[in-house]
């Protein structure tokens, strides 16, 4: 019994050391796997505020824009501004720039800008001005990108020079795909990133004496392949050959009742 006790109790003393080894390494995969969890939630965020619908402005006092001058997180929630490589904390609502590079919060009612007659849809459209201060202006977002996704579509009110569009620091060629009332629509195939957490950046490029503004709203994803808007050439050429297969047609008809008339006669005098 004593040479028992003796080899048990140190066996009880490893036991118990396992124990509170195999708790500590329990406790530490729980809060390794509930970090990965928030880490690959946070990077599986869906792309929002792609309308600009979720802009409440708060104006910054003391700015030298002030009382035009807004904060970026209020203004553009989700959303980053950079002007080149420098990014911003501030931007203007309802106060576009003249000749600068700039990003502008446009708002219902807002007419003071010639071409820009208040937000394309809504309350809130975004002005990027490819001004002469920088080489561009950007807004940018990081998050998923839908896995059934084909296209993304935007509307806008084109400047007169280039609007790049990247994902992943990758540029994407666009195409007009539609019209509206009071904008363009364009489309772009993204379904290479289908499914993948990407950044999303709209940059307007400097130049064109500081006016290449683009007004730019409702960004979305589409299930369907783009296709491009019929161009008017196209139409004319397309109602071109309708119009001429019509007058081939109606020759045609012309030239068998032509053709009845000679033959009619001919019959008649073969039955008598």
């Amino acid at each position: 019994m004593g040479t028992q006790g003796i080899i048990s109790k140190p066996l009880v003393i490893l036991l118990q050391k396992n124990k509170i080894i195999f708790m500590k390494i329990y406790k530490i995969n729980i809060w390794l796997s509930v970090v990965s969890f928030m880490f690959l939630s946070a990077r599986a965020q869906t792309l929002t505020n792609l309308d600009f619908e979720q802009a409440n402005p708060v104006i910054v006092v003391g700015s030298p824009y002030y009382p035009y001058a807004v904060t970026v997180a209020s203004a553009l929630p989700a959303w980053t501004v950079s002007y080149g490589i420098s990014p911003q904390t501030q931007i203007t609502f309802n106060s576009p720039a003249l000749g600068s590079t700039w990003v502008t919060l446009i708002g219902t009612g807002y007419q003071g800008y010639p071409g820009i007659q208040g937000p394309i849809d809504e309350n809130y459209s975004v002005l990027l001005q490819g001004g002469v201060t920088a080489s561009a202006a950007s807004i940018s977002q990081t998050g998923l990108i839908p896995g059934s996704t084909q296209s993304l579509l935007f509307e806008a009110k084109p400047g007169p020079g280039p609007l790049d569009i990247s994902i992943d620091g990758q540029n994407i060629p666009y195409m007009v795909v539609g019209t509206g009332a009071n904008y363009t629509l364009y489309g772009a195939d993204i379904s290479t990133w289908a499914g993948d957490t990407e950044q999303l950046m709209f940059s307007a490029l400097e130049g064109y004496g500081g006016g290449n503004n683009w007004l730019i709203d409702d960004i979305s994803f589409s299930t369907t392949a783009v296709a491009p808007e019929p161009s008017v050439f196209a139409l004319t050429a397309i109602g071109g050959l309708l119009f001429g297969a019509r007058k081939w047609f109606v020759r045609c008809r012309e030239s068998l009742e032509h053709d009845k008339t000679i033959v009619s006669p001919l019959v008649e005098q073969s039955d008598r």
